[in-house]
């Protein structure tokens, strides 16, 4: 996939971050999920509507479809990572030629009028195309619904060096004697570890590897810091924003949030970085149009008149636009799937010195599901309730 796309996806996803977070509360979401459809939209758009989709997307209207149906084309052929693109309309609507052409192949079909049978067929899409993470269509179907513009995206991954299921039980901060199902690991690359000054403080960043090309970058800002400031943040620092100092140049202490690092008696003098964190999984629900003007979609929203003449000579507004996303995080690997649609209307005696390295993650932190190769984010979000440790009556408190 072509950098100026990776750019321009990751611009929306650090303008989301900003925004994303409501206080307390965690989330997950995907501007990869939306792109590609602002994309489709923009470059059938005209007047006001397709100005404010371009500015959103980052890229020239004119040459907006190409770029979707080559960012869907690169990631249908990433390891670990599934696309797909829906398209259906009434037979009332019919799709301009030149614009099902330059669509991937195979995603047009058809709206009956009957919502039950069309609700069936649209979630059965929804869960075939995500391994049943997403069972459910995000917009509603209504009698003046002409046509859904839906994606699909599942991204999965094996950690390359599995977690330890443990249990984590904080000290301080909100998880504060609560039982959380921990992960831990040790090794030796301090590379994986980092941290930045950012506009919004110090931001420590650690690196999880994939098997299969696909990391989840996990962020832990000061604690005074706001959620939205630290994912937005960590998502520029992926764009080298920032200068990140590596965790092989940290001083002893505390140089970052939730690092400390001390010299240890060891049988070995290589370093050692041990790392915990919490299992997670986080769901969430957006409607786009509660912030129409990140997605450019202000003017496309107004039903009083048409916005997409390259789609159809039928005159069509975006009538609802939403986003269902589930991310996970556990000792083996990481999972996520989003689906987003449009609904358009009318790591013996010990003798030699190592340096230790512990990072923890054990009050509410961001991630940034990422693509190794290309920088480009998959998906991204914020955790606030991690998973409880689980008691198993034998043995006591054990995993999860």
């Amino acid at each position: 996939m072509d950098t100026a796309t990776v750019r321009a996806v990751n611009a929306l996803t650090a303008r989301w971050a900003g925004v994303a977070v409501t206080p307390g509360n965690g989330t997950a979401f995907s501007a990869l999920g939306v792109w590609p459809l602002l994309a489709f939209l923009g470059g059938a758009a005209d007047g006001p509507a397709r100005a404010e989709l371009e500015q959103a997307l980052g890229v020239p209207a004119d040459q907006a479809v190409e770029h979707g149906r080559a960012l869907l084309e690169a990631l249908g052929a990433a390891d670990g990572i599934d696309t797909a693109l829906g398209v259906w309309t009434k037979r009332e609507v019919p799709l301009r030629d030149e614009w099902v052409e330059r669509l991937p192949l195979g995603v047009a079909g058809r709206l009956t009028g009957d919502a039950a049978v069309d609700r069936k067929e649209l979630d059965a899409w929804a869960a075939r195309n995500t391994h049943g993470l997403i069972g459910e269509m995000p917009v509603e179907l209504k009698a003046s619904t002409l046509m859904v513009l839906a994606s699909a995206l599942c991204v999965q991954t094996q950690w390359q060096q599995p977690f330890t299921p443990s249990t984590l039980q904080p000290k301080r901060g909100p998880w504060a004697e609560r039982k959380v199902a921990g992960l831990s690991r040790s090794g030796s690359d301090l590379a994986l570890l980092g941290v930045a000054a950012t506009p919004a403080g110090a931001l420590t960043v650690l690196d999880v590897q994939g098997a299969n090309g696909i990391d989840v970058r996990l962020l832990l800002g000061e604690e005074t810091a706001a959620a939205g400031d630290v994912l937005r943040a960590g998502t520029e620092v992926l764009a080298g924003a920032y200068e990140v100092v590596p965790g092989g140049r940290l001083a002893e202490g505390l140089p970052g949030p939730g690092i400390a690092i001390q010299k240890i008696t060891s049988f070995s003098s290589d370093p050692q970085l041990y790392t915990t964190t919490a299992a997670f999984t986080v769901s969430d629900d957006h409607d786009l149009l509660q912030r129409a003007e990140l997605f450019g979609l202000d003017t496309a929203r107004d039903t009083g008149r048409g916005h997409f003449p390259g789609v159809s000579e039928v005159p069509l507004a975006v009538a609802g636009a939403r986003q269902s996303i589930t991310a996970s995080f556990s000792a083996e690997g990481f999972v996520a799937a989003a689906v987003t649609a449009f609904a358009m209307a009318a790591g013996g005696v010990p003798q030699k010195k190592a340096k230790f390295v512990a990072v923890t993650f054990d009050r509410p932190f961001g991630f940034l599901a990422v693509h190794r190769a290309t920088g480009l984010v998959l998906t991204a979000g914020w955790v606030t309730d991690p998973h409880d440790a689980v008691v198993d009556e034998r043995w006591g408190l054990g995993g999860w």
